[in-house]
């Protein structure tokens, strides 16, 4: 099991999330040996790796939900998020998550999706004001004001993630952890649903960790971006520095079609900004 040793001084002015030496495995099938990853506090960063690298098993080992077999983790420079201590609660109250496809509670409305984190860690709170914070997080994250007393089923794919991302925000939290926001979406949902985690990113302070196999994304939002492969973190690094690496899977995704698109959409946008910033 891992050991996750308890907060220090130089762990609250470090890295928001450490981790060390990580291994995971399901039978006799490794996921992860001796991964190492630091997360800056303030950045986006994104994760990306080929299928089965355990790109979510890593989230969920940060944020208790897989015990690895070895390794040290450390959130906010704490330690146990996988226990139910008080310490360990009050580390799990500083974050947010958004899981793959929502994960909304079908027989919730949209409201009281958003009032559950609220509910678990604060049940006396008064009805009103859950239900007004319900709302803020409603307006918050470009959902029409009558989302809220609708249910899951009577809205779009990108509504759901909104209103999942409305859940993950409903504690006001430090850090924020998203797998795979856009996919599903249209490229137009996409984009929008990245600038809206940008602007919150800017207005909240976050620290953002996110799990995606968008290269729009990657380019439009992340400050850097982790590569699984190997049963490890083989690099972490700017876009651009990542590129200079000779690592067959980085240089296959990122130089690939899609990736020169990606890039190309990107100097296109950066050309017309600066256009008009010299006209304007």
């Amino acid at each position: 099991m891992a050991q996750r040793p308890s907060m220090t001084r130089n762990d609250r002015e470090g890295p928001i999330i450490t981790v060390e030496g990580l291994k995971n495995s399901f039978g006799t099938q490794v996921v992860h040996e001796n991964l190492d990853l630091q997360v800056r506090r303030g950045e986006i960063l994104g994760v990306v790796g080929g299928s089965g690298t355990g790109k979510s098993v890593l989230m969920r080992s940060i944020i208790g939900l897989q015990t690895p077999d070895a390794g040290t983790i450390r959130v906010f420079g704490d330690a146990d998020t996988d226990e139910e201590g008080e310490d360990a609660i009050a580390v799990r109250k500083r974050w947010g998550v958004l899981f793959q496809g929502g994960a909304l509670f079908s027989t919730l409305t949209v409201a009281e999706n958003i009032q559950v984190p609220l509910r678990e860690f604060y049940p006396r709170m008064d009805p009103v004001l859950m239900a007004e914070i319900a709302a803020y997080k409603v307006m918050m994250t470009g959902l029409p004001a009558d989302a809220g007393p609708k249910y899951p089923s009577e809205l779009s794919g990108g509504m759901k993630k909104r209103a999942g991302l409305a859940r993950a925000l409903a504690l006001d939290p430090e850090l924020l952890f998203l797998d795979e926001p856009t996919a599903g979406l249209d490229p137009i949902g996409a984009a929008a649903f990245d600038e809206l985690t940008r602007s919150l990113q800017r207005t909240m302070g976050l620290t953002v960790f996110l799990i995606t196999h968008d290269l729009d994304t990657l380019y439009a939002i992340c400050d850097r971006v982790a590569v699984l492969a190997d049963k490890r973190v083989i690099a972490v690094g700017t876009i651009p520095e990542l590129l200079r690496l000779d690592h067959p899977w980085i240089q296959d995704y990122f130089n690939g079609p899609r990736g020169r698109a990606a890039t190309a959409a990107v100097k296109r946008h950066e050309g017309a900004t600066n256009s008009t910033q010299v006209t304007g």
